[in-house]
């Protein structure tokens, strides 16, 4: 397999880069999930928001245009990163790391945008997920996971009454 690509700053010490996919698990005070099922992508199931991280933006910038890219001028509050991993994207993207963010949805009408044009949406409530995907209802797409739905349901509750700024989350440059 391939090295990564690196960096090197200025004092001389090298840095491996990768290229970053970015999911964005939104929730609602209901605990409802957003996901999406588009047929421009193949059709391969409900997912979160997702897409790659351009150069010049901070991973918070990235993930907040995702958003605004596949499900229109939605408000989303940042809550956490929720886990982040590397996998094997393609021969040319031997490393890619996947940072999947939990926002809280604060309002506005969904509406697909450019990058899921034609897309379904639904907001599942998680045991109806789990059940239609159990019954073979639903199919996830192979970068979203019960798992993970399971696990940004939970963190959302012990964050419901906090109010973090997203300064928290990206400071300054």
């Amino acid at each position: 397999m391939e090295k990564q690509p690196v960096v090197v700053s200025q004092r001389g010490r090298q840095f491996a880069t990768s290229a970053i996919a970015l999911q964005g698990i939104i929730i609602n005070e209901a605990e409802e999930l957003l996901l999406l099922s588009s047929v421009r992508r193949g059709d391969h199931g409900w997912q979160t928001v997702s897409g790659g991280l351009e150069a010049g933006e901070t991973i918070l910038e990235g993930m907040l245009r995702e958003v605004r890219e596949e499900v229109g001028e939605i408000a989303v509050r940042p809550l956490a990163v929720l886990h982040s991993h590397t996998f094997h994207y393609d021969e040319n993207v031997p490393f890619m790391v996947g940072i999947y963010y939990l926002l809280r949805y604060e309002g506005g009408a969904v509406i697909p945008g450019d990058d899921m044009i034609g897309s379904d949406f639904k907001w599942w409530g998680l045991a109806e997920l789990e059940t239609a995907v159990a019954q073979q209802k639903a199919q996830l797409h192979f970068s979203t996971h019960l798992w993970m739905l399971r696990r940004a349901v939970k963190l959302s509750r012990v964050l419901a009454d906090d109010w973090l700024e997203t300064a928290v989350l990206q400071p300054p440059l």
